[in-house]
């Protein structure tokens, strides 16, 4: 099988969970409240990660040191995440959560590229780019209206 259909089926399999957890997320939320609901999503994450780790001998967090700083923040983004998720989706629903968090995600991906940000490669928006940002933003408009 090529590492392209790899590739495709992890980001099918990835997409699938994410729907998944938003779900999972909105109904613990209004149970229990975000934080909470936050925090049972990490301290699982949290144990079955340091479980595999140790299967794994320790990984390789030895290397921490050559991480760039602002990549630590990753944690903190995840947070942020899985906590808008889980707050938004019950109120707004899977299908609107999801088109404004994806449209937001083209366009700011599309802005780190074009610059470079954060090491990221340069590439420049060109206008195939800048029609799909209007369309994605059109499909937000129809879909939250």
């Amino acid at each position: 099988m090529s590492s392209i259909i790899v590739l495709i089926i992890v980001a099918i399999i990835g997409g699938v969970a994410v729907t998944l957890q938003a779900q999972f997320m909105g109904t613990m939320d209004q149970s229990l409240g975000t934080v909470e609901s936050v925090f049972i999503t990490y301290g699982i994450g949290g144990l079955l990660v340091g479980v595999t780790m140790l299967f794994m001998r320790g990984g390789n967090l030895q290397a921490w040191r050559s991480v760039p700083p602002y990549a630590l923040l990753s944690g903190v983004a995840g947070l942020i995440i899985v906590g808008s998720i889980g707050y938004v989706t019950p109120r707004l629903g899977l299908v609107a959560t999801f088109t404004i968090f994806i449209a937001v995600q083209f366009i700011s991906a599309s802005v780190m590229d074009h610059f470079g940000l954060l090491g990221a490669a340069v590439r420049p928006i060109d206008l195939s780019t800048l029609v799909g940002m209007v369309v994605v933003l059109v499909g937000v408009w129809l879909i939250i209206r």
